[in-house]
């Protein structure tokens, strides 16, 4: 049996509340199926589908999270990818420590030894906060777009392997091991 697999930095619960309250500051329709707040993490490493019998081997290698110091982030921003001139996803974009690069580099390095491939696309940091499915009006992209908020500083101290299964209705992450980040010596 498959496994898809990808490996997430933990956002801590009371920047997650004022992401999503300021997300609401800018646009709020009920009618909007946002992401839910416990799919609301910074995914570092998408790792794909690997058979069952090498699951515990990779979370074991992951262990070298551990070694890492606890990262310092910035949410300051909102903004899309796009699909074809049309946008696809609304995100929230983060600024991080280089360690957190660094961290990223190495578990690329040591997961290819279970041939998982190095992600070619330079990192860029963000949480997927809605995946938009027909063609949004300007206003909506505009009112995200030129948004200015005073930037939310934090600190990330763990990191998770997620395992993914796709349903017809959404993905549901199943948590399969957490990595604590080490606490900075005062």
């Amino acid at each position: 049996m498959k496994n898809r697999l990808f490996v997430s930095l933990n956002i801590p619960d009371n920047v997650i509340e004022k992401i999503i309250r300021l997300r609401n500051d800018v646009y709020f329709d009920k009618n909007i199926k946002w992401e839910s707040r416990e799919k609301l993490h910074l995914t570092i490493k998408f790792i794909g589908d690997v058979p069952d019998q090498i699951v515990e081997e990779i979370s074991n290698e992951l262990d070298l999270i551990t070694r890492y110091p606890i990262i310092n982030c910035i949410f300051n921003r909102f903004g899309f990818f796009y699909r074809d001139s049309k946008p696809v996803i609304l995100w929230a974009g983060l600024d991080v420590d280089d360690q957190l690069h660094q961290m990223i580099s190495e578990v690329n390095e040591r997961l290819q030894k279970f041939s998982i491939s190095i992600e070619k696309r330079k990192f860029h940091p963000h949480l997927t906060l809605l995946r938009i499915k027909n063609n949004p009006e300007n206003s909506f992209v505009n009112s995200f777009k030129n948004f200015t908020f005073e930037p939310i500083l934090f600190t990330c101290n763990s990191s998770t392997l997620y395992k993914s299964i796709l349903h017809p209705e959404g993905s549901e992450y199943i948590k399969i091991k957490n990595y604590k980040l080490k606490e900075l010596e005062k």
